[in-house]
């Protein structure tokens, strides 16, 4: 739905990176142009910024008041018809601040519910596209063989495509440890372009 009677879609940039001045980061604000090139409005969130408790301290069967920030967050996932999420896969998987804000804030009726008769859950989030995007230093065979793939497989697949989350794409930038200066000035060029497309991609699937 056009914000504003206007033809552009707010798109969520979430940077997953604890520290400040990262590849990461530097790719997320590339991506972040390039959104908003092609027409998009751009909020972003960077996780390190926020003071939440990262420990779901009861699982799934107590209560544990989300946090200001945690409720914010919430907000601008709702409000976004884009999610891009930009990190680091440390042991073949994403940093422990990426879990802990999908910890707590993907619960149980606000990110998806189970239905009587059915054993799938019914993604909340649905409606709303993303992209992942991660960087890593293995190569890209030693990944999808010997990790099969874990990271897109518990992220893409058992995290944002169960909560709802289509289409999810992905960009994996791999041998980050051995990449040249003027290599990584091409992948940020490459990221922003990515979001451009991503930005008109939204607006015809919105037309």
């Amino acid at each position: 739905m056009p914000l504003h009677g206007q033809d552009r879609r707010m798109h969520l940039v979430i940077q997953g990176h604890p520290a400040p001045d990262s590849l990461s980061d530097s790719l997320a604000r590339a991506y972040a142009s390039g959104l908003e090139r092609g027409g998009a409005r751009v909020e972003h969130l960077a996780l390190r910024s926020l003071t939440f408790d990262p420990h779901l301290r009861a699982g799934f069967t107590g209560r544990q008041e989300l946090e200001p920030d945690l409720l914010q967050a919430r907000t601008a996932i709702e409000r976004s018809d884009h999610v891009a999420w930009f990190f680091p896969t440390w042991w073949a998987g994403p940093p422990a601040l990426i879990k802990g804000f999908i910890d707590r804030t993907f619960l149980p009726g606000w990110s998806f519910a189970y239905r009587k008769r059915s054993a799938l859950p019914e993604g909340l989030l649905a409606g709303r596209s993303a992209r992942v995007v991660t960087t890593m230093d293995s190569p890209s065979w030693w990944y999808r063989f010997w990790h099969r793939r874990s990271v897109h497989a518990s992220f893409v697949n058992a995290t944002l495509r169960f909560v709802g989350f289509g289409p999810v794409r992905e960009t994996t930038y791999f041998n980050q440890n051995t990449r040249t200066p003027v290599q990584r000035a091409t992948w940020l060029r490459e990221m922003e372009r990515i979001g451009e497309r991503d930005a008109r991609q939204s607006r015809v699937r919105s037309g």
